[in-house]
């Protein structure tokens, strides 16, 4: 299962329709803000693959559930992308001094932006290796 936290409605629709266009075979579960997405890691029984989230959240920031999905020995394995339209240095940083394995700026063209959401969903879904529950 992937996780998409992600806020404005125009983007899950593109991610949406992204994954399904481009055959990706895995559930697909969309958290609306911070808080819904920690509630969805911390209460799931089978944890997400990925977890794919913006920084720019309501109730909960972006990296505020980072910070918390990595403070959690059950959750903190977990891959996280940051997909965000900031360009700013200190947002990266920031991202990846939180614990996110890649940061991903959002394409403004929408065939750009389906491309880059696939491409991600693919490499972190199907050809990244988890560390596997050692338990």
């Amino acid at each position: 299962m992937i996780l998409f936290v992600e806020d404005d409605p125009d983007d899950e629709d593109l991610i949406l329709d992204a994954l399904v266009s481009g055959g990706l075979k895995m559930e697909i579960k969309v958290a609306r803000d911070g808080a819904e997405a920690l509630e969805m890691v911390s209460g799931a029984q089978l944890l997400p693959r990925l977890v794919v989230m913006d920084l720019k959240l309501p109730k909960v920031s972006g990296l505020d559930v980072l910070r918390r999905i990595r403070g959690d020995a059950r959750t903190r394995h977990i891959p996280i992308v940051v997909l965000s339209s900031s360009s700013q240095e200190s947002d990266i940083r920031s991202s990846y001094e939180s614990g996110a394995n890649s940061y991903v700026r959002k394409p403004v063209e929408s065939g750009a932006f389906a491309q880059a959401v696939q491409t991600l969903a693919t490499y972190w879904s199907v050809f990244n290796e988890p560390m596997r529950d050692p338990g």
